[in-house]
């Protein structure tokens, strides 16, 4: 048990690595490293924000081939492998130096943008979709699924607290900061591809104790999101809270550029962030075992409340900025944990209600919220910069107290009305609690479902 736990959670270090780099730091490359005008932005932003759209439908059909897979490595594992090798390229020609402009370019990163997506979603299903295939305590899953997210949270902090510096760095060294962009990603990509081996290599996965199910089909699909109503609900709040996550996260850079004037305190702040959320993943399963996961949410949104009331009238110093951060994200840390565990515990329930267990559909929405939550902060941050006069800002001066107070809004309203919502979906409608999932596992293992 305490080999999977750790080369599970080990695995994420190099994904999260690269996902952080595409998801939070593309258009600020786009902007800031390649120059884009307005019009092409336009054309960037709004393209990202309809494909990332259009293909997180895509994902419960990748679902089904995961489901449907039987080899000697496993029905996830192949998926690994091959969803990781090809995300990988495409990233890479994402931040090379295409020689083409305009209309073609737009086109071009477009094709490279969907295959990456594709490729990474595929990757990311049959990550997650192990899981719940290690352990159906709910104390275990707990355990795992926080070490996976500290793991996870390590990999996203040293892209979010070191690239700047580094690409900074690596672009004086060769005399183009473009260039030194791209020899980061290259390191993310071998440092993804080297941190997947400990998951190729070192779980173990042991089926033995569920009964085989026959193949899914489009059909079961159907079922199987709608059918299972705690599934639904889980999606629509982990969506609302993704878009809020998201859109605050993608500002980032530009919060720190154009309204705090000093673009190098971005990586200070980040770091002080990923001690305090890395801290709260630490404590997690303490936390768990003294509360049950409704009164964990309701800290945790409170907390997150907080934090954004705190940084929207904070002045520009960092000790103001730095608390709400620290409130928010160790807020988020924990909601992300929960609803980790909210999904994993929904295959039993659907397994429970529908008679089929169908770990990589379920899990295939997770891909599908994130990139509804990054396609929509995409849109909401390609706009803000355009409106706001960011985008042409050559720097903090050029812009208005307009233009930062649309920032700030777009940045800090937004996203809080979206996680408040999300947690009173959550409140009304979520009803798998401990003393449910432990009748369902007892009625399961009655019925010869678990062995």
């Amino acid at each position: 048990m305490k080999r999977n736990k750790y080369c599970f959670g080990l695995g994420t270090v190099g994904r999260d690595m690269f996902y952080t780099l595409e998801s939070m730091y593309l258009l600020h490359y786009l902007t800031e490293v390649r120059h884009l005008s307005n019009a092409m932005l336009a054309a960037v932003g709004g393209l990202l924000t309809v494909l990332r759209i259009l293909d997180a439908f895509n994902d419960p059909v990748t679902g089904i081939l995961i489901d449907n897979t039987r080899s000697r490595w496993g029905k996830f594992k192949p998926w690994i492998v091959s969803g990781g090798f090809v995300a990988c390229v495409c990233l890479l020609l994402m931040f090379a130096d295409l020689p083409v402009s305009g209309t073609p370019y737009v086109i071009l990163f477009g094709i490279c943008y969907v295959l990456w997506d594709i490729s990474y979603g595929v990757n990311d299903i049959a990550y997650w979709s192990l899981l719940p295939a290690l352990s159906t305590d709910q104390a275990q899953r707990e355990k795992m699924g926080a070490f996976a997210r500290i793991c996870a949270n390590i990999g996203m902090y040293i892209v979010v607290v070191g690239l700047l510096p580094i690409t900074n760095a690596l672009g004086s060294a060769v005399g183009d900061l473009q260039k030194g962009w791209f020899i980061f990603a290259v390191v993310v990509c071998l440092l993804m591809l080297g941190f997947q081996l400990f998951t190729l290599f070192g779980v173990r996965e042991n089926r033995s104790h569920y009964k085989d199910e026959e193949r899914t089909t489009l059909r079961d699909f159907v079922q199987v999101i709608f059918g299972n109503d705690q599934l639904l609900w889980t999606t629509i709040s982990m969506i609302l809270f993704m878009v809020g996550y998201c859109t605050t996260t993608s500002f980032g850079t530009y919060f720190f550029t154009y309204a705090y004037g000093d673009a190098n305190m971005y990586s200070v702040f980040a770091g002080v962030l990923g001690v305090s959320q890395l801290t709260a993943l630490l404590l997690f399963p303490k936390a768990a075992a003294k509360f049950s996961r409704k009164k964990l949410y309701s800290i945790a949104t409170v907390l997150v409340v907080a934090g954004y009331v705190v940084f929207f009238f904070a002045p520009m110093h960092m000790l103001p900025i730095g608390v709400a951060g620290v409130l928010l994200f160790i807020g988020q840390a924990f909601i992300q944990t929960l609803m980790l565990m909210f999904l994993a515990d929904t295959i039993e329930y659907g397994q429970w209600k529908m008679g089929r267990r169908n770990e990589s559909i379920t899990f295939s929405v997770q891909p599908l919220i994130n990139k509804l939550g990054s396609a929509i902060a995409t849109g909401v941050v390609t706009l803000t910069l355009i409106v706001s006069g960011i985008n042409q800002a050559a720097d903090a001066t050029q812009v208005t107290a307009q233009g930062l107070l649309i920032m700030k809004f777009a940045m800090m309203v937004f996203p809080l009305i979206a996680i408040v919502v999300g947690y009173f979906v959550y409140l009304k409608k979520y009803k798998i609690d401990a003393a449910l999932y432990s009748r369902i596992i007892t009625e399961l293992t009655e019925r010869g479902d678990l062995k």
